[in-house]
C-alpha cells in the first residue's frame, strides 16, 4: 500500500514539473462592487474556524465558519473618500490599521458562509461608495412668511380674548 502512495506522488510531481507556474500569467478574479470600484480577490483573505451553535458532533470537527479579512486602507480599488466613509459604517469590524474583519457562521456549509461574508463586504463597500446627499439651505417664500405672521396674529388675538371676564353690575 505504501508503494502505491509513493507512486501516486511521483506521478503528481511529474505533472507539476510539466506545468510551470508563472506568476505574471496568473490573473486574479475581480469583484465589481460598483462600475467605478473593482477589487481583486487577492485582496481578500479567508480563514476557516469552527462554528459555534447546535450541530452535534459534526460541529466540533468541521471548520465551516469563515473569517474574511480585507485591507481597505491599502486597497488600490478604494479611493480615500470611500475609505473615510467606510470607517464609520464598518464600526467595530474595522481595525485601527484599516483591516475589515467579517465573520460569517449563519449557515452549516463552508461555501454558504463564504458567499454570505463576501456579500456583506460588497454591501458595506457599496454603501460607502454612495456619497451623502448635499443639503441645500432653503429660504421661506414671502407668501409663507406672510401666512405665518397672519397665523401668529390670529393666535395672539384668541389668547388676549381669554382674559378675565368683567361682568357689568
Amino acid at each position: 500500500m505504501g508503494n502505491l502512495r509513493s507512486a501516486g506522488r511521483a506521478q503528481h510531481a511529474g505533472i507539476a514539473e510539466l506545468h510551470h507556474f508563472n506568476p505574471l500569467c496568473y490573473i486574479a478574479a475581480m469583484i465589481e462592487i460598483t462600475p467605478s470600484i473593482i477589487i481583486s480577490e487577492n485582496e481578500i483573505v479567508e480563514q476557516f474556524t469552527r462554528a459555534p451553535g447546535p450541530g452535534g458532533q459534526k460541529v466540533n470537527k468541521t471548520e465551516t465558519a469563515v473569517q474574511l479579512r480585507f485591507n481597505a486602507r491599502k486597497s488600490p480599488g478604494l479611493s480615500n473618500a470611500v475609505f473615510l466613509r467606510l470607517k464609520p459604517l464598518a464600526g467595530r469590524r474595522m481595525t485601527r490599521d484599516g483591516l475589515i474583519v467579517i465573520t460569517a457562521n449563519r449557515f452549516r456549509t463552508r461555501e454558504q458562509n463564504r458567499r454570505d461574508a463576501l456579500e456583506r463586504l460588497i454591501a458595506l463597500i457599496a454603501k460607502a461608495a454612495t456619497p451623502p446627499a448635499v443639503r441645500r439651505t432653503t429660504k421661506p417664500s414671502k407668501g409663507a412668511i406672510k401666512r405665518q405672521a397672519e397665523s401668529k396674529r390670529r393666535r395672539s388675538q384668541i389668547k388676549t380674548e381669554r382674559g378675565k371676564v368683567i361682568l357689568p353690575d
